[in-house]
């Protein structure tokens, strides 16, 4: 069912779903949920440590896992052990958290499990890998967040860095070292919340310095009517930082966290419909998990990277073992719209509320897994959307056994 015709084909569950976010926040207004100041203590984590405090072993699992045995390259074809032997040389870990320097992003960066550009696969011949399934993408990280350098790798081109929410390599010459004066100044001063994506910041001469991403925190410096003057951090000589006055309208930006009002997720939500679904946020996309991360972050509500950490916050209701029927009753008695999360494995997503008797969710999802005469395939969704946990359900080669409501394993409150 992956075919160019699928777009034209009535899918149950999310073509009679409307995608206008304030049809479920209407009755929403909750002020304040959380503090700024608990939101700011995961923030700036990295900038107030003295080593990495991640162990070895766990910032070594892609070495573990990925091997000439089940690897696929960019021509999709298999991938020698030469390969795996030069990475893991010129990952220098014998220099682990050896440089331990606070430091920040100059742009939107990839965040990589090797340090390499090059995409590892699994098996393209199987659905759901290959394209976009590059397992080297751990995930994204804004341009001027906090992050920490373990080391560098032995060529230099790479470091291996900790931010607040993921760990691993990005390319060296994007990053700036900061001093312990500046990281406190920073962290001290008023943070403006940006609430807009890809709105471009440019020096006072007129010159481009990066591109926003929702829920990064840059201080300020001053403000009128109109537009918030912040700090932020570009490159001088020799990856020397060099602080920069810079301008972003009010109608883009915010003073400190943002109430969960519907105007608000209205706001935010309406930025988020707008992505494409980005495996570890490739291509500057999001995946389920960072498409949620951002959603809160305006709001002072602090999420991990990945599905599974997600579902560990809050007030956590065990799923297991129960009838799907069970399941929604579960899920209508106590889920919180637009505070609850549902997960299975390899998936989380957003409950909104009931509407015309249907649990309905926001989420980036790929595709919806289908089975045809014994062979998997996928029915591409690839975007954010607003559908019922039973999406697709009509599609004649509908998986079944992949139901989302049948494999959902637990729902959390992440407010409570």
């Amino acid at each position: 069912m992956s075919g160019c015709a699928q777009k034209t084909l009535y899918v149950k569950g999310l073509s009679n779903i409307s995608q206008d976010v304030s049809l479920y926040t209407h009755n929403i207004n909750r002020g304040y949920i959380f503090s700024l100041e608990s939101y700011e203590k995961m923030y700036f984590h990295p900038w107030n440590i003295n080593s990495m405090d991640i162990p070895l072993e766990n910032a070594m699992w892609a070495y573990k896992i990925f091997t000439s045995k089940n690897s696929y390259g960019e021509n999709l074809q298999p991938i020698n052990d030469d390969f795996f032997r030069k990475i893991k040389e010129n990952s220098n870990f014998a220099n682990y958290s050896s440089v331990n320097k606070p430091a920040i992003t100059l742009k939107k960066l990839n965040i990589r499990a090797f340090p390499t550009g090059r995409p590892v696969l699994r098996d393209p011949g199987k659905a759901g890998e290959g394209f976009p399934f590059d397992y080297m993408q751990n995930s994204t990280i804004a341009a001027n967040k906090p992050i920490f350098i373990s080391h560098y790798s032995k060529d230099k081109a790479w470091v291996f860095i900790r931010s607040s929410f993921a760990y691993g390599w990005i390319k060296a010459r994007d990053v700036v070292i900061l001093n312990k004066n500046y990281t406190d100044r920073w962290q001290n001063a008023q943070q403006i919340f940006i609430t807009k994506d890809n709105e471009p910041f440019y020096t006072q001469q007129g010159d481009f310095l990066f591109e926003s991403t929702i829920g990064t925190m840059l201080p300020l410096i001053d403000e009128d009517n109109k537009n918030f003057y912040v700090s932020s951090i570009a490159a001088y000589k020799l990856n020397e930082p060099y602080c920069i006055k810079t301008s972003l309208s009010k109608k883009f930006g915010h003073n400190g966290i943002l109430k969960f009002s519907a105007k608000n997720i209205n706001r935010i939500m309406h930025e988020l419909l707008h992505v494409n679904y980005g495996w570890g946020g490739i291509y500057n996309q999001r995946d389920c998990s960072s498409t949620l991360r951002d959603f809160f972050a305006p709001f002072g509500i602090w999420l991990p990277r990945n599905s599974y950490q997600q579902s560990k916050i809050g007030k956590v209701i065990s799923l297991e073992n129960m009838s799907d029927a069970k399941k929604i009753e579960t899920i209508t008695k106590y889920g919180v719209p637009f505070e609850t999360l549902l997960y299975k494995k390899g998936h989380i997503v957003l409950y909104v509320g009931m509407k015309n008797d249907k649990v309905i969710i926001f989420q980036n999802v790929w595709g919806i897994k289908t089975l045809h005469n014994g062979v998997s395939d996928r029915f591409i969704i690839g975007k954010t959307v607003f559908s019922t946990l039973e999406m697709g359900s009509n599609l004649f080669d509908f998986d079944k056994s992949a139901s989302l409501l049948k494999n959902l394993k637990s729902m959390n409150i992440v407010t409570e």
